[in-house]
Parts: C-alpha cells; structure tokens; sequence
C-alpha cells in the first residue's frame, strides 16, 4: 500500500509541480468576489428579518387564522 501511495504522489507532483512562492499571490478578482459574497449575505439577512417582522404582524393580525393554542382552549 505505501508503494501505490508513494507511485501515485510521484506522479502527481510530475503531472502538476507545485509553483513557487513567488508565482502565488491573491488577486484583486477574489477580493472583489469575496465582498460580493459578503454583501449578498448581509442583503439576505435583511430580507430575512423583513419577512419575519411581517409574518409576527399578520400572525397578531389573524391572518393566518386561529393559533394552535386559540383552536386547543375551543375544544
């Protein structure tokens, strides 16, 4: 098993050499992508709290009908 690791690790490192130091670094596109998920997921949040807000006033309103509790106490 150690001699199919070691063959299948030499050919990976022959098929795809790692790069040096000096060929990596962060580009702006990443950045911009990652403040793009970053905004998306505050903008998600908001609508979140939006639609619960409205949902908690027409749950008070009785729109929705009687609570479970409402429809208990009647029976």
């Amino acid at each position: 098993m150690n001699t199919l690791y070691a063959i299948a690790t030499f050919v990976s490192l022959a098929v795809d050499p790692t790069p040096d130091k000096e060929d990596i670094k962060a580009g702006w596109g990443a950045f911009g992508i990652f403040i793009a998920m970053a905004v998306a997921v505050g903008l998600l949040g908001w609508s979140l709290t939006r639609h619960l807000k409205k949902t908690k006033q027409n749950a008070e309103a009785g729109v929705f009908g009687e609570t479970p509790d409402e429809a208990a106490k009647d029976s």
